[in-house]
């Protein structure tokens, strides 16, 4: 072969299809999705949540770079991953956290389940839930009782007639703690079905549709997170697949299962609008490298998210489950890619 025609082949190894559609350009549409939800939260929570998000997001990517520079790999926090695992972290906490959790979590975060695991794109969990769960595990005080409530709002999104009901530990439940303990909340002689009434009621719904009740930062406002997840899927940056399939599956075995229904359509989108399901679905379950890669395998995933998640919140001990069902989904990928994995061409599928 000629010295011209060396210069003008290229040699490499397969997938040899070109896109211009990068990580980086991937990974700053997700933070560019992200900031209705970023704003929701500081509108609902004030200065203390926009100062979690900081220290969260700067922590992550402070602790990324130095992952990568201690493994001496290639530094590349211009791509966008570490900010995300940053604002997603922040978005699973409580807002009233004491400031240095996000630090330590950021460096759970993007450290051990992320750099340990060979960096980018090789972590087997998603790095913000990892360390969500970390936390959780740790210091279980700080991440199931620092709420506030939001701004003219209350932590349970309940009308003040429905608060007369209760006892004063109802100001510091959130709504699916409502949903799980409402019948320990209540003054003697009232009626556990009144509170569950108000709970669903078309009020509440709404301030879980706009986000005007208590939660983790990121989760509490329905319409803002299905705003980003709308550009998302619309932009085809991630896969409608999973979070269509992860939604219906929970309305459905809310619907089937026992629960506190009062009325069937409030029930169904009070669980669908209530705690982390929305910022699950469209941008956590969605992750590239923790998804299985296949159509068929993408719809097995956000099924199996959703039976987890609608099992932890009906029978579980935690009055959420999004985060847990997703991490189990997670190690679930591997297997399901093998069984999902299409017919190779020019052969024949085995009967």
């Amino acid at each position: 072969m000629n010295s011209d025609v060396k210069t003008r082949l290229l040699v490499t190894a397969s997938p040899h299809i070109y896109s211009s559609v990068t990580v980086s350009k991937l990974m700053w549409a997700v933070v560019i999705a992200l900031l209705p939800a970023l704003g929701g939260s500081i509108y609902f929570f004030g200065f203390k949540a926009l100062l979690v998000i900081a220290i969260s997001t700067a922590a992550a990517v402070l602790f990324d770079t130095l992952g990568q520079l201690m493994f001496k790999r290639k530094v590349t926090v211009e791509d966008g991953s570490a900010v995300i695992t940053g604002l997603l972290l922040a978005f699973n906490l409580p807002p009233n956290v004491p400031l240095w959790l996000p630090i330590v979590g950021a460096a759970f975060a993007t450290i051990v389940v992320k750099q340990f695991f060979g960096g980018l794109g090789h972590n087997f969990i998603n790095p913000a839930l990892g360390a969500r769960a970390f936390l959780v595990a740790s210091w279980p005080t700080y991440m199931t009782t620092t709420w506030l409530a939001p701004h003219n709002g209350t932590l349970s999104g309940l009308s003040s007639q429905a608060l007369k009901l209760c006892t004063d530990a109802i100001t510091t439940a959130t709504p699916l703690n409502v949903l799980k303990h409402g019948s320990k909340l209540l003054l003697p002689g009232n009626e556990p079905n009144l509170l569950y009434q108000h709970l669903q009621s078309w009020e509440t719904i709404k301030n879980l549709f706009f986000g005007n009740i208590g939660g983790c930062l990121g989760e509490t406002s329905a319409l803002l997170l299905l705003i980003g997840g709308i550009f998302l899927i619309a932009t085809r940056v991630i896969d409608w697949r999973i979070p269509l399939s992860y939604l219906l599956t929970v309305a459905a075995l809310v619907l089937i299962l026992p629960g506190h229904k009062t009325a069937l359509l409030n029930y169904i989108l009070f669980h669908l609008f209530s705690g982390g399901l929305m910022l699950g679905a469209f941008y956590m379950a969605t992750d590239y490298v923790t998804s299985p890669l296949t159509h068929k395998g993408r719809v097995i995933f956000g099924i199996g998210c959703g039976v987890l998640t609608s099992v932890i919140r009906l029978w579980g001990g935690y009055p959420e489950g999004v985060c847990y069902s997703i991490l189990l989904m997670n190690v679930a990928t591997p297997l399901i890619d093998r069984l999902t994995l299409p017919r190779v061409f020019g052969t024949r599928s085995k009967k």
